[in-house]
């Protein structure tokens, strides 16, 4: 019986003592994420709320006050021709952008995960592009897609085509934004890299030994191996697509914005000169939270489908 008490008094004191052990790894995890949670708390959570209520007024920034306004502002979404318009050329950019991003990153994460000698040295080299500044890159393409003098024309030329306008041709102008949303794409280049260095090259040798070629191997292996990193890519990079704003400002918008062509006009610089040159708050809050709607909506179809193609390593 005295045994029995002592071994039971030995595994409650252990799970007194486990259980104050977990509370305190909890308590400090909490502390060391404090600063993310009250940033989150104020200027992202606190921001949307505000903004939703101020999406029901009209907002005056100058005196500080709101008139309740109902669905004014929402309706007037749909009377705005603008609106629309600048939607239509946000969706089209990310579709043609997205694609373009993925296949392309895609393609820079395999030509890096072959390189033996120095694979540091051209890592840091294809990662350099994303720490250009964005108003540096812009100023870069500006002279490049110069219909008349730009660099990429002239290349064109030598080998006899004409190229475009880039910059003032409609049909062109959503082409050289994705242009420029090429050059940072080093960003989803690593996280592709890293996928491709967990796939286990054994399933290669067998692939090779039973006579499949490098796309069987491709499409096969590589592919569901790393859908988990494509499916995260796709996603972030569709929001951010859908939220496109400095590419196209620092190429049209930047001085005045008079005479852009309105294929260049994308719904988060539309919002922008709502809220910050009309000051129409309250109708730019609204905007806000059409996109947020309109990203939530899409994010989840990504996910409902995705879920059906990825691959994850707990499912062997």
């Amino acid at each position: 019986m005295a045994n029995t008490m002592t071994v039971e008094t030995t595994a409650g004191t252990r799970v007194f003592k486990t259980s104050k052990y977990n509370r305190r790894e909890a308590l400090a995890g909490y502390l060391f994420i404090s600063p993310w949670i009250v940033g989150f708390l104020i200027f992202t959570l606190g921001a949307m709320i505000y903004s939703l209520v101020i999406s029901f007024t009209y907002y005056q920034l100058a005196t500080n006050t709101a008139r309740p306004a109902g669905l004014a502002n929402y309706e007037a979404l749909f009377d705005d021709p603008k609106v629309m318009m600048s939607l239509g050329n946000t969706l089209f950019y990310a579709v043609l952008a997205v694609p373009l991003e993925i296949i392309f990153a895609l393609f820079l994460a395999m030509l890096l995960n072959n390189v033996r000698r120095g694979a540091g040295v051209f890592r840091t080299l294809y990662y350099l592009p994303k720490m250009t500044p964005a108003v540096a890159t812009a100023s870069v393409f500006f002279l490049l897609l110069n219909g008349n003098q730009g660099a990429i024309n002239k290349g064109l030329a030598a080998i006899g085509i004409q190229g475009p306008q880039w910059l003032l041709d409609p049909n062109w102008v959503k082409p050289s934004i994705v242009l420029m949303t090429l050059w940072g794409v080093s960003g989803t280049m690593v996280i592709f890299l890293a996928a491709l260095k967990t796939v286990p090259r054994d399933l290669y040798e067998v692939a090779q030994i039973d006579g499949a070629g490098p796309v069987r191997r491709f499409f096969s292996i590589t592919l569901p191996m790393i859908s988990g990193a494509m499916f995260f890519n796709v996603i972030v990079l569709t929001i951010a697509a859908l939220q496109t704003f400095d590419q196209a400002y620092l190429l049209f918008y930047r001085d005045t914005g008079t005479g852009a062509p309105d294929a260049s006009l994308f719904y988060a610089i539309y919002l922008f000169q709502q809220a910050f040159r009309q000051f129409n708050f309250g109708f730019a809050a609204a905007m806000a939270w059409l996109l947020f709607l309109i990203i939530m909506i899409i994010s989840l179809v990504q996910v409902k489908l995705g879920n059906r193609f990825v691959y994850y390593e707990s499912e062997r």
